[in-house]
C-alpha cells in the first residue's frame, strides 16, 4: 500500500449551521451546531487514508477532554496515533466555524493549540517512515520548526514533498524553493505569497510563475468554483469544478490536498492525480463536516468515471 506521511495539525471544530451569517454585533439564530475532529493535518490525513493510502501523522494534543474526541475518531477510522503525543497543561486544538447553509460557504477561527508545539525531534523519531513512505505532506497550521524538518527529511530520502501553504502566514527566507516538489495554495494563499490579487485563471498563471521562479517545481492553485489551475512552467493542465449539490464547504481543499497527497504516491501521473483530487474535494462538499466529510476510495473512483471517463479499478 502507498504510504503518506507528514506533520499535521489535529483540531476539533465546533461547527454552527445558520440560514445567514452575523455581521459585527449581531446575534444570528442556528439551526444546528456539531462538534467533531478537524484540522487541516488531520483532515487531509483522513482524506489520504480514505482515498486509499496508508497516511501517518505527527502531531499533539492536550490532555484535556476534546483530546478523546480525536482518539475516538482514529481508533474508528483505523489511523495510526504512534507519532500523535499529548502534552499535559497544552490545549487541544480547536475551530470555530460557522456555515452559510445558503451558499455552503464557511468563516473559520483556529487556535493551534498543542499542535504549535510539536518539536523537531518529534519529526526525527519517525525518520524510518520518512525512509520508506511515497510522499510527505505538510501545512502551515503546525510549528515551523516541524514543517522545515518535514521539508528536510523529504529531501534526505528523495521524497515527493506537498506543502499546502495553509493558514497563510509569514515564513521564514528561504523555505519555498526547490526542495517543494508540489505546492498547493488556494487563490487567497496564492495572492499573500506572490502579491497578485487572483480573480481567474490568467491571474492565477502570473502567481504560479512567481512560486516557479522562487524554485518550486511544480505550483496547483485552487480556484473554488473556478477549478484548479496546474504548471511546471513547461506544461499547464485547467480543470473546471465539478458540479455538486454542495451542503458545507469546510474542508474541500484538505480533501483535495489528501486525495492528491494518495494519488501521488500511488504512482498516477499528474493529470490523473489533479483529476482524483478534484473528484475527493468535490465529493467532501456534498456532506456535513470535515474529517468526516472525507469520501472514500470507491466514491472518489465512481467519480473519476463518470465526470473524466477514468477507470482506474481494471
Amino acid at each position: 500500500m502507498a504510504k503518506i506521511i507528514g506533520t499535521g495539525s489535529l483540531i476539533i471544530d465546533l461547527t454552527g449551521y445558520a440560514p445567514h451569517l452575523p455581521v459585527d454585533g449581531e446575534t444570528s439564530l442556528g439551526n444546528s451546531i456539531k462538534i467533531g475532529p478537524g484540522g487541516k493535518g488531520g483532515n487531509q490525513i483522513n482524506a489520504a487514508s480514505r482515498a486509499g493510502a496508508e497516511a501517518i501523522i505527527i502531531s499533539a494534543m492536550g490532555n484535556d477532554f476534546l483530546s478523546n474526541v480525536i482518539r475516538d475518531h482514529y481508533q474508528k477510522e483505523g489511523l495510526s496515533t504512534r507519532y500523535i503525543k499529548t502534552i499535559d497543561g497544552a490545549e487541544t486544538g480547536g475551530a470555530i466555524i460557522e456555515v452559510n447553509e445558503e451558499t455552503a460557504q464557511n468563516r473559520i477561527i483556529v487556535v493551534k493549540g498543542a499542535n504549535d508545539l510539536i518539536t523537531k525531534e518529534d519529526v526525527l523519531e519517525a525518520e524510518k517512515d520518512f525512509a520508506d513512505c511515497d510522499a510527505v505532506l505538510t501545512q502551515l497550521e503546525t510549528s515551523m520548526e516541524s514543517v522545515i524538518c518535514c521539508k528536510n527529511l523529504a529531501k534526505k530520502y528523495n521524497k515527493p514533498f506537498i506543502l499546502n501553504p495553509a493558514p497563510f502566514q509569514k515564513l521564514p527566507e528561504g523555505i519555498i524553493d526547490g526542495d517543494i516538489d508540489y505546492i498547493t495554495p488556494n487563490e487567497t494563499e496564492a495572492e499573500f505569497f506572490t502579491g497578485i490579487h487572483i480573480e481567474n485563471a490568467d491571474d492565477a498563471k502570473k502567481a504560479a510563475e512567481i512560486l516557479l521562479s522562487r524554485g518550486v517545481k511544480n505550483v496547483i492553485i485552487t480556484l473554488g468554483k473556478q477549478g484548479v489551475l496546474y504548471t511546471d512552467g513547461k506544461r499547464e493542465i485547467k480543470l473546471d469544478a465539478i458540479k455538486v449539490n454542495a451542503v458545507d464547504t469546510t474542508g474541500a481543499g484538505d480533501a483535495f490536498n489528501g486525495g492528491f497527497a494518495a494519488a501521488i504516491a500511488m504512482g498516477y501521473d499528474i493529470e490523473t492525480a489533479l483529476k482524483f483530487a478534484n473528484c475527493t474535494g468535490a465529493l467532501s462538499v456534498t456532506k456535513f463536516g470535515s474529517s468526516p466529510a472525507m469520501p472514500h476510495k470507491e466514491e472518489i473512483l465512481a467519480l473519476l468515471k463518470k465526470e473524466y471517463g477514468i477507470d482506474l479499478e481494471k
